[in-house]
């Protein structure tokens, strides 16, 4: 289980040394994510993904649930009404329903999704603009206390700015 670490750093050179010091902490390139105004170049630095940039996660999420209870509802409601014509719907209906419901939601969600930002990253779009590079660390959950020692003696122009005890799966 790993935690993410969000932390703002003043400028590149020092998002750079930053990362010189987590990869010598045993933290891989792979688990730091480093994020900066659209006009600054972060060279080598490992630059956050599109998945964390955006809201497709959480959209995809969303959508998908309020698909399946629309699906759901539309399924009951057509096993329910009676059309005349001696045609009844079954079982199988509210089935393909839901799961219909369950991938356009997804879908039309995930559309929407990709061209938001992320929640996550709001409260950091003035440091952002202003500048600043935002460092996005995962490091398991033994190790929070000592990564965060780490960056306090070695790099006091750091601002910590919390914990996501919510760390996903996949990146």
């Amino acid at each position: 289980m790993r935690r993410r670490l969000y932390v703002v750093l003043p400028d590149v050179a020092s998002a750079r040394q930053t990362a010189n010091d987590l990869l010598l902490a045993r933290i891989e390139d792979r688990h730091m994510h480093f994020l900066g105004r659209r006009d600054v170049s972060l060279g080598e630095l490992h630059e956050a993904s599109f998945l964390q940039k955006t809201d497709v996660r959480h959209a995809f999420f969303l959508g998908a649930g309020l698909g399946v209870v629309g699906g759901a509802v539309l399924g009951v409601i057509l096993k329910m009404t009676d059309f005349g014509n001696g045609y009844n719907f079954d079982v199988g209906t509210l089935i393909i329903c839901t799961v219909v419901g369950l991938m356009l939601g997804a879908w039309a969600s995930t559309l929407i999704g990709v061209s938001t930002p992320s929640v996550a990253l709001k409260p950091f779009e003035e440091e952002l603009e202003a500048g600043k590079i935002l460092l996005m660390v995962d490091v398991p959950h033994s190790r929070v206390e000592e990564i965060q020692a780490l960056l306090e003696r070695r790099h006091p122009e750091a601002e910590r700015k919390g914990i996501d005890l919510t760390m996903p799966a996949f990146p």
